[in-house]
């Protein structure tokens, strides 16, 4: 993932960065806000009681929602954790896995931008898929 500051390097031809590349405001409340540039931002918060499970089926959830109301739409995702605190980066185990693992392998190939408290703002390098399954399973593999 690529930081949406940093320049591009035009010595390399064509950008390969996203058609569309949203405009960085966070949203006011947590939910999904319809942007000026038609994007869509989506904004969430972990509160210190929110367990690993429940946050990434929010987080899902708020990503099929934006797709459903805004189809095809340029995705920006904002993250805050309150609480969670602890030795693997300035938070426990679960919130560390949850941005470093979970959220680049599962929800970051479904947004154009994100910004984590562990990494700031990035910008996938890649087209955003819009092909959102229909459920996020988290758990050992059903037989």
């Amino acid at each position: 993932m690529e930081s949406p500051k940093s320049p591009s390097n035009s010595s390399n031809g064509p950008s390969s960065a996203p058609a569309n590349v949203p405009q960085y405001a966070k949203p006011d409340q947590p939910g999904i806000a319809m942007n000026f540039d038609n994007s869509v931002s989506i904004y969430m918060v972990v509160g210190e009681a929110d367990g690993f499970v429940d946050s990434a089926r929010d987080a899902f959830a708020l990503i099929k929602e934006a797709e459903s109301r805004y189809p095809g739409w340029a995705r920006t995702f904002y993250l805050d954790i309150n609480g969670h605190r602890g030795e693997h980066h300035g938070y426990d185990a679960d919130f560390l896995e949850f941005q470093q693992e979970l959220f680049f392998s599962t929800m970051a190939p479904f947004l154009t931008a994100f910004d984590l408290p562990l990494t700031g703002p990035l910008l996938n390098p890649e087209n955003q898929r819009n092909d959102l399954p229909d459920e996020l399973v988290i758990g050992p593999a059903k037989s």
